[in-house]
């Protein structure tokens, strides 16, 4: 869910073309809780639970801080929307990774390294999206022609 929560952020500032500050601020509250959930099981005591608490949400507001100053007016006329787009990405990605490896979860690296192939590939969709789209339109129009062909038929 994380995962396509975040390529939903990136996928919608890159065409917007606008940074959504707010969403993002919403998002790593929810990554907080995903992480804590993850590392809940390995606390054992009250001392451990309120630790994983603490150091959850501080890793965390360190990663919002720095996509906060990304976002701000000064910094966004050195950086295209698609760039921002993937820095707050591979920020999320290290952010993730990183507090799998605090947590000693697994699941969380993973979800973390998943992540981080998913850079490149937004990157590269990011390139390619005219030529999907003539690939769109000519499979379409290719479809049309059969289905009007096959409809004539008696």
């Amino acid at each position: 869910m994380v995962l396509i929560l975040t390529i939903f952020g990136v996928a919608y500032t890159t065409f917007s073309r606008q940074p959504i500050k707010g969403y993002w601020e919403i998002l790593v509250p929810f990554i907080v809780l995903v992480c804590i959930g993850a590392g809940w099981r390995n606390a054992t005591d009250n001392a451990a639970r309120w630790h994983l608490v603490l150091t959850q949400m501080f890793h965390w507001l360190a990663f919002l801080i720095v996509i906060n100053v990304m976002l701000l007016p000064a910094v966004q006329r050195n950086f295209s929307a698609n760039a921002t787009g993937l820095a707050i990405f591979t920020l999320l990605t290290l952010g993730t990774f990183t507090a799998g490896v605090h947590i000693w979860s697994w699941q969380v690296c993973l979800l973390g390294l998943i992540m981080a192939l998913g850079i490149p590939a937004i990157a590269w969709i990011e390139n390619s999206a005219l030529f999907f789209l003539l690939i769109g339109a000519g499979v379409l129009g290719i479809a049309t022609v059969f289905w009007w062909h096959w409809r004539e038929r008696p």
